[in-house]
């Protein structure tokens, strides 16, 4: 009696949440006599492990936050103020840009709205002190540009423009005059910037083969030729173009205003990466610049080079907000979407496809943390900075690989998000230097040999 009593009780306990209609359907399928049975010889233990692999209906699965920084280095890398700042740009990215990038994406147009926006948040030319920038560290710049590509890398690409190139060419090598009239409207996006250094037929030899030129008669400074792929350049109150003297066959920098007679630009159609950046090709022809708008300590492409260091390291962590982006994104998808009566993040091939995304991005995060840090203590070198992009866009083109490859056919839709990383991968891996002129800056600080032609 007490073994059929057990049994009895085991068997409720275990189809108490299936209706008698389905119990039925069930009695003609298998021996249920035979199965209560059964049951009676499980102990608790058994039972309950039965019970925990059935799934209990009544108990809803907690899952892990989805969560891209797995090793935390922002918790313990940033002080209590600057983690506050990080938040508060994530929370932006999220209620003012993710709802709308797509479509902007898609029609190849910048949102203009934003600008006075993100003017709010001041955190342009966060690096700097004074001429009204905040005089954040080098980690925390890093930081933000991946909070912004990890929404979208065309927004991020527009600010690094704005705070890197542009500012950063005046906070360098400008004269304190030029600093005073520039900066401080600029930090407040009244003023747009852009920076033109790349030409149609001149990309990784800018160094020594610049065919813009410059030629000084009086006080007067005389340009001709053209500059291509320029970011913001539709739009920009200021350009800062760079051009060979030719005098003395050096490369100088010239800050071009708005209007200037001679100043061409028409924009770059048909992009399939980046398309939210208005990049434009600039026509030159005897545009007049007064010596006083001459960058003062740009003198040789050496100095232009100070300016590419710095921006390349936010490249880099560019690099890793358009990874993190594509690995979040493919994370939650995954763990929604439904093959054979599963969610596809349930399988061991998906789980090892996100692994390896993981894994790629955390050694890109904490590669960048350490090129910020010494960044912060001054003793950035060019093959730190270039060995830097040379890794994370290497690494960040695997990671959307398999984060379009785990959606299936959905990753190459927009809605998705993860088709846009895909493509704007592709222009992080070429621009601020493509890999392979990178790699030579660093074979040359590691062997002591040359391999520039």
């Amino acid at each position: 009696m007490s073994n059929l009593f057990s049994s009895l009780k085991n068997a409720y306990r275990l189809f108490k949440h299936v209706d008698f209609q389905k119990l039925e359907e069930l009695s003609k399928k298998v021996d249920l006599p035979k199965v209560v049975d059964s049951f009676s010889h499980l102990d608790e233990t058994q039972l309950s492990g039965l019970m925990k692999m059935l799934g209990s209906p009544s108990k809803k699965r907690e899952l892990p936050p989805i969560e891209g920084d797995f090793y935390h280095l922002g918790d313990e890398a940033l002080k209590d103020e600057d983690r506050a700042l990080q938040l508060k740009v994530r929370a932006f990215l999220e209620k003012e840009v993710k709802p709308i990038v797509n479509q902007y994406w898609l029609k190849a147009e910048f949102p203009f709205e934003l600008i006075p926006k993100i003017a709010e948040l001041n955190i342009c030319g966060l690096t700097y002190t004074g001429y009204g920038c905040p005089g954040r560290s080098n980690l925390m710049e890093g930081m933000l540009a991946m909070e912004m590509a990890r929404v979208d890398t065309s927004i991020s690409t527009f600010f690094g423009v704005q705070s890197g190139l542009a500012m950063g060419s005046i906070y360098l090598l400008g004269s304190e005059a030029q600093k005073q009239e520039w900066l401080p409207s600029m930090q407040q996006f009244k003023t747009i910037g852009a920076f033109g250094l790349t030409e149609p037929e001149v990309g990784s030899g800018a160094a020594g083969g610049l065919t813009t030129t410059a030629k000084r008669t009086g006080n007067t400074w005389v340009l001709n030729g053209q500059k291509k792929w320029i970011g913001n350049a539709t739009f920009s109150d200021v350009t800062i173009i760079w051009a060979r003297d030719l005098d003395d066959n050096q490369v100088k920098g010239f800050l071009v205003r708005k209007g200037a007679k001679g100043f061409a630009v028409e924009k770059i159609q048909d992009k399939m990466a980046l398309r939210i950046v208005q990049n434009g090709l600039i026509t030159l022809t005897n545009c007049e610049v007064n010596e006083e708008d001459r960058l003062q300590e740009a003198n040789s492409f050496k100095d232009t080079a100070k300016v590419l260091r710095m921006t390349r390291a936010g490249v880099a962590w560019q690099a890793v907000g358009c990874a993190r982006g594509a690995y979040e994104s493919a994370l939650a998808y995954t763990r929604t979407r439904k093959q054979f009566g599963k969610p596809i993040a349930s399988y061991q091939l998906i789980q090892n496809h996100l692994v390896e995304m993981l894994s790629n991005l955390t050694a890109m995060q904490t590669l960048c943390f350490r090129l910020s840090q010494l960044q912060d203590q001054g003793i950035l070198t060019d093959e730190h900075a270039s060995l830097a992009k040379v890794f994370c866009s290497m690494r960040t083109r695997d990671v959307v690989s398999r984060a379009r490859e785990v959606m299936g056919g959905n990753g190459i839709l927009l809605e998705y998000d993860v088709a846009r990383f895909v493509a704007d991968a592709e222009a992080i891996y070429s621009y601020e230097g493509t890999k392979e002129i990178n790699s030579l800056i660093v074979g040359r600080a590691i062997t002591g040999f040359s391999a520039f032609v």
